[in-house]
């Protein structure tokens, strides 16, 4: 076993095992283990997190474009959407997993989280994961849980997108070091699918070239060999590959005007708010939580000086050394638990910003730059260019890990002695067990008290496997509940070939099993891009053409469900629909079956 700084601090890298070993028992055994921990958080959370909590609006939304991808429609002729559809691609896995739709899409997201932090502390730490010990391994899955923080457990473009930049640059990284072309092309192709599964991702094309480009294993030979060229034009077609098969089959069904103007056509996200933390208002810094930073990067000062100094100090500057690490690690425990676990107090971006003096006290460290580390607060920003969440705290526990490990590399110590190796073992083992209990409680706490757009958790007493089978395991609120079940009365007295709950209910479509007409799951503002409000109002047309429609319009305000206020058992013939756009409006308008009212549902059937 190694010591804490052998683990943690050095930025040497390990040595490749011999071949023989590649499958050697020990081997095999390390990677079941950490198969093992992985599948047990990831269950862990879900069944203590993840399930608790309900919502009609986002919490289906992924799902439901999904969905129509499996029935075959094809994106942006079909499927109208403000971003590329490689999330909805992807998660049709989702529908061959066992077990309940929901539950199991949600576990899915939980491995993805995990497997992007573990990517970031490969990349940071510099250590391949098999070499990780007890005490690196429990503050990765901490770091996992604290990157979920007051996030619901749900198919997601953001997640989808940080797992492909955050597996694909662990990918390259490896492949790029051991000059194996497999994982370096599949880091490649997955940069590739994560800038269509969501725009704000892109910048990571021009970073994975870059990377490529410029490290030493590919530099060789660079501009006078054949096989240079031969090789990365491979490598970038790798790159493409995704992009280039979407865009070409989305051109065949014609739907490259469409594609374009509704990828572009949206309202511009540009990580203001991140930049602009403390340089807008630099009063800030002496306010929490961006008063952090100011305090760390006093601290990431002082460590340069220290370390700079460090053969003319001795035996101080070790202990400075020492002492200033502990202080920059309370600093950045400190923002976490001033923050709360919630997005609305901006920790995430004061985390985003102590990883720039952290990069720099490690270059000061290590006497040069690390390209994978610089991937770091890439990442974070990349992440923070969102409509509802334009904060990186999704990315929150990497960007905390990366933080602390940065500022603790002071290279590889001397193995200890046998005796030695045991005793930091038992203590390693212990202290990486209390911080991820600690952390597990402190995320815990948090969801309990504000599950994602729900209530505390002692008041979700409903389980939605009741109405479907599809939601089984769900919590949530009796209000939601009945909301709910509502719908699914409505869906079983007015059967119909074609179903809409319009307009802030995606998730109906995969969990009742019914299709969507309208182009558009869920027609928000945001969501209305290009011609998508023409093309629901020509579909109501359609419809009232063809029959064969069930068309309902809610009348509660979701933030009612989300606060478990009152639903009607049943509202009268003419109830206005909630309708924050005027769209449910105009469908109504259109649509000529006869009127119905069901729950708290008004609509349109035509049998």
């Amino acid at each position: 076993m190694e010591t804490a700084d052998a683990v943690l601090n050095s930025t040497d890298e390990p040595p490749e095992p011999p071949a023989r070993q590649v499958w050697s028992p020990s081997r095999r055994a390390r990677v079941a283990l950490h198969v093992a921990w992985i599948l047990l958080l990831a269950l862990g959370t879900v069944a203590r997190i993840g399930r608790f909590g309900f919502h009609p609006t986002d919490q289906g939304f992924m799902l439901a474009q999904s969905w129509r991808v499996l029935h075959g429609e094809i994106p942006h002729t079909d499927i109208i959407s403000a971003r590329p559809l490689a999330s909805a691609i992807l998660h049709t896995v989702d529908f061959a997993l066992p077990g309940p739709l929901f539950a199991g899409s949600g576990l899915l997201s939980m491995v993805e989280i995990i497997l992007a932090t573990m990517a970031v502390a490969v990349l940071v730490t510099r250590r391949p994961v098999l070499t990780w010990g007890p005490l690196l391994t429990a503050l990765v899955a901490a770091s996992a849980l604290l990157s979920l923080n007051s996030f619901p457990l749900m198919a997601w473009h953001t997640i989808d997108g940080i797992a492909l930049v955050a597996c694909g640059a662990w990918a390259l990284d490896a492949g790029l070091r051991s000059g194996k072309a497999f994982p370096r092309r599949a880091g490649l192709f997955m940069f590739g699918v994560a800038v269509f599964a969501k725009q704000s991702f892109a910048p990571v094309v021009a970073f994975g070239v870059l990377w490529l480009l410029l490290h030493p294993a590919t530099r060789a030979g660079a501009l006078r060999t054949v096989r240079w060229w031969r090789r990365t034009v491979v490598d970038l077609l790798w790159l493409g590959a995704f992009p280039l098969t979407y865009v070409a089959v989305v051109t065949l069904d014609g739907g490259f005007a469409a594609m374009a103007d509704q990828l572009t056509g949206g309202i511009p996200a540009d990580g203001e708010r991140l930049a602009l933390l403390w340089l807008d208002d630099p009063s800030a810094l002496t306010r929490e939580p961006a008063a952090n930073i100011g305090l760390f990067a006093v601290v990431a000062a002082a460590l340069i000086l220290v370390r700079l100094l460090r053969d003319r100090l001795g035996r101080i500057a070790i202990a400075a050394d020492v002492l200033l690490v502990l202080i920059g690690t309370v600093v950045v425990i400190g923002t976490v638990v001033d923050g709360e676990a919630f997005a609305p107090s901006r920790w995430a971006d004061v985390l985003w910003w102590l990883t720039l003096p952290a990069i720099l006290v490690n270059w000061v460290t290590v006497r040069r730059v690390v390209l994978p580390v610089l991937f770091v607060p890439a990442l974070g920003f990349m992440v923070s260019l969102s409509w509802g969440q334009d904060t990186p705290t999704l990315a929150a526990g990497s960007l905390a890990l990366a933080t602390v490990v940065l500022i603790a590399q002071r290279g590889a110590r001397p193995v200890p002695s046998p005796r030695r190796r045991r005793e930091w073992l038992v203590a390693s083992t212990a202290v990486g067990l209390a911080v991820l209990l600690g952390t597990g409680l402190f995320v815990t706490r948090h969801h309990d008290n504000n599950p994602y757009l729900d209530v505390s958790q002692d008041r979700l007493t409903e389980d939605l496997g009741t109405v479907t089978p599809s939601l089984r395991w769900i919590r949530t609120n009796p209000s939601t509940a009945k909301y709910i079940g509502q719908l699914g009365d409505c869906i079983e007295r007015f059967p119909a070939a074609r179903v809409a709950a319009l307009p802030d209910n995606p998730f109906a479509y995969p969990a009742f099993g019914v299709r969507n007409p309208f182009p558009l799951e869920w027609p928000l503002l945001y969501e209305l891009v290009g011609d998508s409000r023409q093309r629901m109002l020509d579909t109501a047309d359609r419809l009232s053409r063809e029959g064969g429609y069930l068309v309902l319009f809610e009348t509660v305000n979701p933030d009612v469900l989300s606060a478990g206020g009152p639903v009607p058992d049943e509202v009268a013939p003419g109830t206005p629909a909630y309708d924050r756009t005027g769209l449910s409006a105009e469908l109504d308008a259109r649509l000529t079956g006869t009127p119905v009212t069901c729950g708290s549902f008004v609509g349109k059937w035509a049998p």
